[in-house]
C-alpha cells in the first residue's frame, strides 16, 4: 500500500480553507447517502498510446460497529485482465465511518499492486487519539503496532468522503492548506491548492460546473512528486469528483467518472 493504487491516491481531496466558518475536523454529513455508487475508468496515456487499463467503484452503505450506527464506505480498484501483465492492481478497501461525529473506526485493505500482496487493519481510539494496527506484508507475519493520532487523523478512504463535505466556498486561487492522513501505518503531511472555478465535460455524462485541486504528490514507485495532479469536483452539494489526471514516472493517467446513482443531492452542477 506504500503510496495507493492510482484509484486511491487520485482522491486525496481533504482540505480546508483558513476562512472558512467551519470548525477543523468537524463536518456534518450533506453530500451523500446510503445507496450512492460512483464508477470510474482509468486510462493511461504515453505520447499516442492511449489505453483504457482499469476500473474502479466507490459505494456507501449503513453499518452498525459496537452499537454505533455508521457509514460503511467501500472502494475496490483493478486493472482489466489483458493489462494485469504489466501491473496488476486487485484492491479492496473498506471503512466505517461514525454517522454522527464522522469519526473513522475502523478502516481495512486488502491490497495487491505487482507482485505484492498486503492486509491492513486499522482500529481507531478516538476518545485516547490512537489507532491499533495490524499489518502484514506477503507471506510474513501480521506486525501489530498502535500510533499516537491527532484529533483530525483520518485514513485515506474516509478522506474522500470528508472532503466532499467541506465548505470551500471561502476559498480563494492558489490558497494551500496543510493535511495529516494515516497511510501504510504512517501520518503523512500533504497540502492541497485550491485552483478555482472552471466547465468540466464528460463524454458520458455531459457538462458540469466544477472546481479544481491540486493536492501534493509524495513521490513514489509510480508517481512524480510535486503538484501535477488536478481533480475536478462537481460545484455542488454532492462534490463528486468527477475527472483527476495526473503525471507518472513514464506517462500520464487520467481518471474519469463513467456512471453514478443514488445521489443525494440535485445535480445543481449540471449545465447539459
Amino acid at each position: 500500500m506504500k503510496l495507493h493504487p492510482i484509484l486511491f491516491l487520485v482522491f486525496i481531496l481533504c482540505f480546508h480553507c483558513p476562512a472558512s466558518a467551519q470548525t477543523a475536523c468537524k463536518v456534518r454529513n450533506s453530500a451523500f447517502s446510503s445507496g450512492e455508487e460512483l464508477k470510474y475508468k482509468v486510462i493511461y496515456n504515453w505520447g499516442a498510446i492511449w489505453i483504457e487499463s482499469a476500473e474502479g467503484t466507490f459505494t456507501v452503505a449503513p453499518a452498525e460497529v459496537k452499537g454505533r450506527i455508521c457509514y460503511h464506505l467501500s472502494g475496490t480498484g483493478y486493472t482489466y485482465p489483458k493489462y494485469a501483465w504489466f501491473y496488476k492492481v486487485q484492491d479492496v478497501y473498506n471503512a466505517y465511518v461514525d454517522s454522527e461525529s464522522f469519526r473513522p473506526l475502523r478502516f481495512n485493505a486488502d491490497v495487491h499492486e505487482g507482485g505484492k500482496k498486503e492486509k491492513h487493519d486499522y482500529f481507531f481510539n478516538n476518545a485516547s487519539e490512537k489507532v491499533y494496527m495490524s499489518i502484514q506484508r506477503g507471506k510474513d507475519p501480521a506486525k501489530v503496532d498502535s500510533l499516537k493520532i491527532g484529533s483530525c487523523t483520518i485514513d485515506v478512504l474516509t478522506a474522500i468522503y470528508y472532503a466532499r463535505n467541506i465548505d470551500y466556498s471561502a476559498c480563494k486561487p492558489n490558497d494551500t492548506i496543510s493535511v495529516s492522513l494515516l497511510i501504510d501505518g504512517k501520518l503523512y503531511p500533504i497540502y492541497v491548492r485550491y485552483l478555482g472555478k472552471t466547465v468540466y465535460t464528460s463524454k458520458e455524462l455531459g457538462q458540469f460546473n466544477c472546481v479544481k485541486f491540486s493536492p501534493l504528490l509524495v513521490e513514489g514507485t509510480i508517481f512524480k512528486g510535486g503538484e501535477g495532479m488536478i481533480v475536478w469536483v462537481t460545484d455542488d452539494k454532492n462534490k463528486i469528483p468527477l475527472y483527476i489526471e495526473t503525471p507518472i514516472v513514464i506517462g500520464t493517467v487520467k481518471v474519469k467518472l463513467v456512471s453514478y446513482k443514488g445521489l443525494r443531492n440535485p445535480e445543481d452542477s449540471k449545465v447539459k
